[in-house]
């Protein structure tokens, strides 16, 4: 397993769970003097990322991008996968592309988290599923040409009514035929809705793609009350080595926050 570190270049996002901010410069450095193999990126919009400049920091400090999120696309842009509306649905798509095509360039997968929306109104589950099966498929075979999965993220139920646990999220990639799309676990996520994370994690198996590294108070890991070593047990018997990503709050502050995170980090995946 390898660890990850978030940046956010979005200022609509300010106080929500990124550690270091605006900056890609002193993002990557900062992760770097704390010992990070990547950063996590989340941008307002894919050209908002420079591609030359970061593969010139991925190199100059040895790092990778781990992955990219599209969050920005609903933050910002108020664009969801599941809309009523035709035209946002394909402007949703659009702008998944974009960072779809940057992950591309820059070696990491695009994430689907807030942009999935969900299902209300005159939209019924069934349709919302539907949509966001067929948008999973067109996005995920996006990916696949670049070399990469789409990682597709349960939120929990006060952010989305679509898909809160793991198990019913790999029943509907699985049924759904979506060969490209492997799973983001977000241990925060995970704490409000699953019964037992450690089971939940075996269960999903080599569906998991990507894993948010958070407590159960969004904080660092060893800042709250979550149990680590089950789950991270169940990560190796699952034979997972993809990122432990800190998406989280930058309490107390960033500096303390990823320092905290590579304690923890350490404590489960010793140095080499």
């Amino acid at each position: 397993m390898k660890s990850a570190i978030t940046i956010s270049l979005v200022a609509e996002a300010r106080g929500g769970p990124f550690v270091f901010w605006d900056d890609l410069t002193t993002g990557f450095a900062a992760a770097a003097r704390h010992g990070f193999d990547a950063v996590e990126i989340f941008a307002p919009a894919a050209n908002a990322v420079p591609i030359g400049l970061t593969r010139q920091l991925m190199e100059r400090h040895s790092q990778k991008v781990a992955a990219l999120g599209t969050g920005a696309g609903w933050l910002k842009h108020k664009l969801r996968l599941t809309d009523p509306d035709p035209a946002v649905r394909a402007r949703a798509r659009e702008f998944i592309y974009g960072i779809v095509n940057l992950g591309g360039y820059l070696g990491a997968p695009a994430i689907i988290g807030s942009m999935q929306g969900r299902w209300e109104g005159a939209v019924s589950r069934e349709q919302a599923l539907d949509w966001l099966a067929e948008e999973l498929q067109a996005l995920s075979e996006r990916a696949a040409a670049h070399g990469q999965v789409l990682l597709y993220e349960p939120l929990n139920r006060y952010e989305t009514n679509l898909f809160n646990r793991n198990a019913d999220a790999v029943e509907f990639v699985t049924a759904r035929g979506l060969k490209h799309v492997k799973l983001l676990c977000d241990l925060y996520h995970m704490n409000i809705e699953e019964q037992n994370p450690a089971e939940s994690l075996r269960e999903t198996g080599a569906l998991i793609g990507h894993v948010h590294f958070a407590d159960s108070n969004r904080r660092a890991i060893g800042l709250g009350h979550t149990d680590i070593g089950p789950i991270a047990a169940a990560l190796r018997d699952s034979e997972f080595a993809g990122y432990l990503s800190a998406e989280i709050l930058p309490l107390p502050d960033a500096e303390t926050a990823a320092a905290q995170t590579m304690v923890s980090f350490r404590k489960l995946v010793p140095a080499t």
